[in-house]
């Protein structure tokens, strides 16, 4: 599965938000305005080994992959010291698409959810050994988590719940080895909260928009959020998941295990809070996906305990057969998709297609590369992140690459060359129809059109592009942020809606 994973890594084309992410990298600031900036350092770790190709983007998640199946495989072997429950809380997440395939592309999540296992995994050491210690590792994890996604802060509620639920409650209350962890994750956490305090908190105010917001109820939202969860964990997986936690919640609060209680809540109340946001709100297809692998651990830890426990033999029996079942059903999907992408030819979903809508980009590049050459126009501009992300990805240094609007998202960013930009034509490229953004009112620039360019996956156009050359302005890096230059996209009470072809992706 991993060599499948490698594969995949290899020769799918970069999509969009991965792009963003790599220009990221190149870029040497303390944080970022849509995320913290874990996720940089890990393409830039593989880039500088492999280089800027596919595969160097993509390797940390490789790795993050991993790293996760062996501390859920220590988890589980040290709670149940029982072989088949260790190979089971290996295999389940190879049965989940987004675990066994998807890991291989990288995102804030792939890059938290070894730190938030690695967390979880310390507090287990905590409650197996009894050394306070583990206290201290726990808060590096933590830090380093929050490190690579805000969202791991929902993970509290568990540490706070293993810490206060259980009989020792009142050794940690007075001891100080909590409120160290405590210290450490800060500490680690550090380099965001600079450049947020030194940027008026922008990150914070980015991200709360989602958390705040109130719309109205939509039984739409909802059925998104199942279903892709359904998708992303597993149409056997994720109800087995969710049983094993409710068994383990169940034995872990009414025995008050510490370590029952950590991974069921870990799982129910992180999961109980997108359930309820989903009715008002769309749900990233990614936002949840840290809180499952404790599910993992917990279903295969549940296999085990049912059976010492004396538990019915219809109940020990129906467990393990589903647990079996999922396991071997998911990996078939998983390879199912694996193939789908890499072997097969054929377009089945049409434009909604969450690879293929993001595929082709190259087509794009080559006819703005073209029409640089034909006018003598030095630098390209956009009016969106995505496109903006895998021009830069394309042309990677030899042409300078602006988003002219939105210029929050590029705080701290180094100068792409304006000497190549000043005074010099330049190439407008915009998918249809967002070619004629008004934004371009606020500025003096003249547009022309020059022609258009489709972007192409298996013989079906999934889009087409706007070139258009532009004269007589130079794009102002750093426009006040009252300036409508300025401002990110999402705003209090405004959210950016799905682009087509993205209601089903599987993009953070």
């Amino acid at each position: 599965m991993t060599a499948m994973r490698v594969i995949y890594a290899w020769v799918i084309d970069l999509r969009t938000d991965e792009a963003y992410y790599w220009t990221w990298s190149k870029e040497n600031v303390l944080s970022f305005l849509d995320h913290p900036p874990m996720i940089a350092w890990f393409i830039r770790f593989g880039t500088a080994i492999f280089g800027d190709i596919n595969f160097g983007v993509r390797f940390a998640g490789i790795l993050a992959m991993l790293v996760t199946q062996l501390l859920l495989a220590d988890i589980v072997r040290r709670v149940t010291h029982d072989v088949r429950a260790i190979v089971l809380a290996v295999l389940m997440p190879e049965a989940a698409l987004y675990y066994g395939l998807l890991m291989a592309k990288v995102s804030p999540d792939v890059a938290m959810i070894p730190f938030a296992v690695a967390m979880l995994w310390a507090l287990v050491r905590l409650a197996e050994s009894g050394n306070a210690c583990w206290w201290l590792a726990a808060g590096l994890f933590a830090g380093l988590a929050l490190l690579s996604k805000f969202t791991a802060f929902m993970l509290v509620p568990a540490v706070l719940a293993f810490m206060l639920v259980p009989d020792w409650r009142r050794r940690w209350l007075t001891s100080v080895w909590p409120w160290l962890a405590a210290l450490i994750a800060v500490a680690v956490f550090l380099p965001a909260l600079i450049w947020n305090g030194e940027h008026d908190w922008a990150s914070f105010r980015f991200q709360s928009v989602r958390a705040i917001a109130v719309h109205e109820f939509s039984l739409r939202t909802v059925g998104e959020f199942l279903g892709l969860q359904f998708g992303l964990v597993g149409f056997v997986m994720l109800p087995v998941v969710l049983s094993g936690a409710g068994w383990m919640a169940w034995r872990g609060y009414r025995r008050r295990e510490p370590v029952a209680i950590l991974l069921s809540t870990s799982v129910l109340a992180p999961f109980g809070y997108f359930f309820w946001k989903s009715m008002t709100l769309r749900i990233g297809d990614t936002w949840p996906m840290f809180l499952w692998p404790a599910g993992f651990a917990g279903a295969a830890i549940n296999t085990t305990m049912l059976a010492r426990e004396k538990g019915s033999a219809w109940t020990v029996r129906s467990t393990i057969t589903w647990a079996n079942i999922a396991v071997v059903t998911g990996i078939a999907f998983v390879v199912l998709v694996f193939l789908y992408y890499t072997v097969m030819p054929w377009n089945l979903i049409g434009r909604i297609d969450p690879i293929g809508a993001e595929a082709g980009y190259q087509e794009v590049a080559e006819g703005a590369e073209a029409e640089l050459h034909k006018i003598g126009a030095t630098w390209i501009a956009t009016t969106d992140y995505r496109t903006y992300a895998m021009m830069r990805w394309y042309f990677n240094g030899r042409v300078p690459v602006i988003q002219i609007n939105e210029r929050g998202r590029f705080m701290g960013f180094r100068d792409p060359g304006m000497d190549r930009i000043r005074g010099h034509a330049g190439i407008y490229v915009a998918r249809l129809p967002d070619s004629d953004n008004p934004i371009w009112l606020a500025t003096t620039a003249v547009r022309e059109p020059l022609g258009r360019v489709e972007r192409v996956w298996r013989g079906r156009v999934m889009d087409t592009y706007s070139l258009q050359k532009v004269t007589g302005w130079t794009p102002e890096l750093s426009p006040p942020p009252d300036s409508p230059l300025f401002r990110w996209r999402v705003l209090a009470g405004e959210f950016e809606p799905p682009s087509q072809g993205k209601l089903f992706s599987f993009a953070g």
